[in-house]
């Protein structure tokens, strides 16, 4: 053994070996591995590079399947990536933008290549960096949501739904971002922190000659207010809903309501209801059958309903001179700076213009109600407990989802309209040759494509090739674990669960792991462009795959954290770590290279105190690192392991073995037990640090044919007739012992061979 391991060199050489020899493919593992073990990547967008979050999610699974593995389960990872339609198509046009070209110069059909060029071009850059953090899937098996295949699972699940009369199109109010010219779903909403002001504006009480103010960020939607609200449990405003108010400058009567969703605390507690262009005030509208004025059309400009005076003007115009008629009228009381959180759309920063548009939508009471049933009955399990919580509350409050888009690429709506009746229309899978209602035209596809949360629901079951029954999907569905972030548990999780029991009457998964969100060191959310983010593949470069492994778990020490905050010292101190254990297997290696114990690795019996303290601590962390990995502490199992072989295997054994090694009646029994340790040592080591540790099993291990590589080797089970907790509190003992021996100059153990 080499005095130092150089990490680039041992982590490409390792990760080629596994490859070579199937070890990610469960149909190549040996007959001796029974059951199995399935999980499926969460699928990042082929626009993506590898982030802190895609490591930690990607360790946790690593992690796992690497123990179920050593566990002799028949272990499948999936891998595969997402088209995410939005994202990918904003980045070509920004391509397109730098040629002085838009999408529409090209058409669909050129664009949709250049697309394709794009992705043929960056979809590997992910995969590449999923196996630089080492990750054991089975890349015979990657899948792509736009695949022939794939995208056959989504349109036949598009016209299942459809059929069953769970699809419907209509007007509803959606995300609208005016620049993409689309509708988007919350995730592809962030929020901004923007300077403005708030107006306190008057509304004329119908009855009385009294005045209400009403507190608003958008005068321009007054146009549009067709209600006045406040909180039932506001005792200012006792009685006022049996009033009306006249909306300003329209003159619009409207009714003054109470909800239970207006803050009291927002201004003067009152608040103007305009249902067409919030999302909130939607709920009210449609709780107190308000009507709904769309004002502000898809290209961001005032519409003919925000009468002639406005129409056609942008918002900040229509805002000014809306404000301007208030002041000549005397209507605003005051207004205040205010800062307040702006959504815009994640992709283009566009401010986001809420409004009522014809999309197609999916009814969602009765999905809804059969996840909530799998998840009440744990037929679903959710990690922690709360979040369990959150998809329940969400389940029971939730909205028909929107799926329609209006970008190109994506799964294309399988519907055909009527060319000289636009308002008739089929579903159908392939395109009809004949108008079934004017006997004569051509007709044409939709122009949609549905929202990539719809394709991305199906993941569990149609990378096995859903709808037909398949080996793979005979074999490994339904799966057994998930591991995701909190943001996505409704887009996703939840849709995943009702997707699975309704197309195939099974839990797509058990368990679902929700892993916090990771902060930088000043607790703020990570982000590239504000230069708050820590890119995860320069931490590889600089401290390896395993230190950066190891030290991103570190920090798990709770199931239940909703964030934590990275800290690269723990990278640091893991890479410190791992220089120890090389040199800890240097030791061993170097003392036993004489013999051919290791060849057999057999279970040694302890001969001194020492060795049967050593020997019961090890499969006393055997036993808590197993029910750790179980429990998904991982950050506990990694801090376990770190004490033990740092404080307790080095500090304390391999010094009384120096000793013990000196003795020809302990030698032998000695070198079986440093073999044994760090045997074991290597095997529970391996899921969080597998470079590593498969090296030295390679070095040290490798010439024995049945243990030949550690990915595969078995993992170590607890000997309780080792543990002894009695001794094991003779820490201290072992300590004076360890000191007493270090001061007798001529090495005599009688003595401590006697204790």
């Amino acid at each position: 053994m080499e005095t130092r391991f150089d990490f680039k060199t041992i982590e490409k050489e390792i990760y080629q070996i596994w490859e070579k020899q199937g070890f990610f493919n469960p149909d190549k593992l040996p007959k001796s591995f029974r059951g199995k073990y399935v999980v499926c990547i969460p699928p990042p967008n082929i626009t993506g590079t590898l982030h802190m979050g895609h490591a930690l999610n990607s360790t946790i699974q690593d992690i796992l399947v690497r123990f179920q593995r050593m566990r002799k389960k028949r272990v499948l990872w999936v891998p595969g990536t997402d088209h995410a339609g939005i994202a990918t198509q904003n980045v070509v046009e920004k391509e397109l933008k730098k040629e002085g070209l838009t999408r529409h110069q090209l058409g669909r059909e050129k664009f949709l290549e250049r697309v394709w060029e794009w992705v043929k071009k960056y979809k590997n850059i992910i995969v590449e960096q999923f196996k630089k953090l080492g990750c054991s899937l089975d890349w015979s098996r990657e899948r792509f949501t736009l695949d022939k295949d794939y995208s056959n699972s989504v349109l036949f699940a598009f016209l299942h739904y459809y059929k069953k009369g769970y699809i419907y199109r209509g007007p509803r109010i959606v995300n609208w971002c005016p620049r993409c010219q689309s509708a988007i779903s919350d995730i592809e909403i962030k929020y901004k922190e923007k300077k403005g002001k708030l107006w306190y504006i008057k509304y004329k009480l119908k009855s009385k000659d009294q005045f209400i103010v009403v507190a608003t960020t958008r005068p321009e939607t007054i146009l549009g207010d067709t209600g006045v609200a406040f909180n039932p449990k506001d005792e200012r405003y006792k009685g006022l809903e049996k009033e009306k108010a006249i909306v300003p400058i329209v003159e619009r009567e409207v009714k003054i309501v109470k909800s239970v969703w207006v803050d009291p605390n927002f201004g003067t507690g009152l608040v103007k209801i305009t249902p067409a262009h919030d999302i909130l005030d939607a709920k009210i509208g449609k709780q107190h059958n308000l009507p709904a004025i769309n004002v502000i059309g898809p290209d961001g400009r005032m519409t003919k309903s925000a009468g002639k005076d406005f129409e056609g003007l942008t918002v900040l115009e229509a805002r000014e001179k809306i404000l301007e008629k208030l002041r000549e009228k005397g209507l605003i009381e005051k207004e205040e700076d205010y800062l307040h959180r702006v959504p815009v759309c994640e992709r283009c920063e566009t401010e986001i213009e809420p409004q009522i548009s014809e999309q197609w939508f999916i009814k969602m009471e009765k999905l809804a109600k059969l996840a909530e049933k799998a998840v009440k009955e744990g037929k679903v399990k959710i990690v922690p407990e709360r979040c369990k919580k959150l998809l329940l509350d969400w389940l029971k409050n939730v909205e028909d989802w929107c799926i329609s888009r209006q970008i190109w690429w994506g799964h294309r709506l399988p519907v055909f309209f009527c060319e000289k009746n636009p308002q008739k229309f089929i579903v159908s899978l392939k395109e009809p040759k004949k108008c079934p209602f004017c006997k004569e035209c051509k007709m044409v596809q939709s122009e949609d494509v549905l929202d990539t949360w719809f394709s991305s629901a199906l993941w569990p079951f149609a990378v096995f090739g859903w709808p037909k029954k398949t080996s793979d999907f005979k074999k490994f569905y339904p799966t057994d674990f998930l591991t995701t972030a909190q943001e996505i548990l409704f887009l996703w999780v939840a849709r995943m669960i009702f997707s699975g029991l309704e197309f195939t009457k099974k839990v797509p998964f058990k368990t679902v792991y929700i892993h916090p969100t990771i902060l930088n060191i000043e607790g703020k959310r990570m982000s590239k462009s504000l230069g708050t983010g820590v890119d995860p593949l320069d931490l590889i470069e600089k401290y390896g795959t395993d230190a950066t492994r190891f030290g991103i778990v570190f920090s798990l020490t709770r199931s239940d954290l909703q964030a934590i905050k990275f800290d690269e010292r723990n990278i640091i101190s893991a890479r410190n770590f791992l220089t120890k254990l090389w040199n800890i297997a240097r030791f061993i290696f170097l003392n036993t290279r004489d013999s051919q114990l290791k060849d057999k690795i057999k279970t040694p019996k302890p001969k001194t105190l020492a060795d049967k303290w050593i020997l019961s601590r090890l499969n006393s962390t055997i036993l808590e690192v197993t029910n750790q990995i179980k429990n998904f502490e991982f950050g506990k199992a990694e801090r376990n392991l770190y004490e033990f072989v740092w404080e307790e295997f080095a500090n304390l054994y391999l010094e009384i073995s120096k000793f013990q090694l000196k003795n020809e009646k302990l030698k032998k029994n000695t070198q079986e037990i440093l073999l044994y340790c760090l045997a074991t040592i290597l095997k529970l080591l391996h899921p969080f640090t597998p470079f590593l540790t498969e090296k030295i099993w390679l070095l040290i291990f490798g010439n024995n044919k049945n243990k030949k590589f550690l990915i595969v080797s078995e993992w170590p089970k607890p000997q309780k007739k080792f543990i002894n907790k009695k001794i094991e509190r003779k820490t201290e003992e072992i300590k004076n012992e360890l000191e007493k021996l270090k001061t007798q100059k001529n090495n005599s153990h009688h003595d401590f061979i006697k204790s």
